[in-house]
């Protein structure tokens, strides 16, 4: 079955972590191989109801819940980003940095946003996917929140100075 459904969507979904079977099944039966009615992955997104949806009155934030949608293939994504718990992939590091952030539901639905884009772009595009592991977006998180610190910094007037540096 598995060598089947490689055929029928021209690409190993199930190489992502967190995506099985039943997933890969789920989400094929749902939305097919052919995303040509969406014409970019916000809108596939947004159908599957996995977009933060913004609510703004006169520039003030009002409500960023997504939308309520029955939708199949969104409840396996929200499945398999809930199994995030116990992974070593770079997905499931960004799922702990948003779980340690915001409540788990939103780190939940934020994860299956990441994977229904990454299923978009297997289908769309082709290709392989290669998860770069924990240790690749913590390096890149750290450099994010150095960055932001260094802007903080040169914002206010200071400099910063790593410790051996500073020694």
């Amino acid at each position: 079955m598995h060598t089947q459904l490689i055929e029928v969507c021209a690409v190993d979904l199930t190489r992502v972590d967190g995506i099985d079977m039943p997933t890969t099944l789920a989400v094929v039966s749902e939305i097919g191989t052919e995303l040509t009615r969406f014409p970019t992955v916000k809108h596939f997104t947004s159908w599957l109801g996995l977009c933060p949806g913004t609510k703004i009155t006169r520039g003030k934030v009002m409500s960023g819940k997504a939308r309520r949608v029955v939708n199949r293939s969104a409840q396996a994504l929200r499945l398999a980003a809930a199994a995030f718990r116990s992974s070593k992939s770079a997905v499931g590091a960004n799922f702990w940095t948003l779980g340690s952030r915001t409540d788990k539901p939103k780190a939940v639905a934020a994860a299956a946003h990441r994977l229904a884009r990454l299923i978009y772009t297997m289908l769309t595009k082709g290709g392989e996917y290669t998860d770069r592991g924990q240790d690749y977006y913590e390096q890149r998180y750290r450099g994010r929140v150095l960055r932001a610190l260094h802007q903080r910094a040169v914002k206010l007037g200071m400099r910063m100075v790593p410790l051996e540096q500073a020694a």
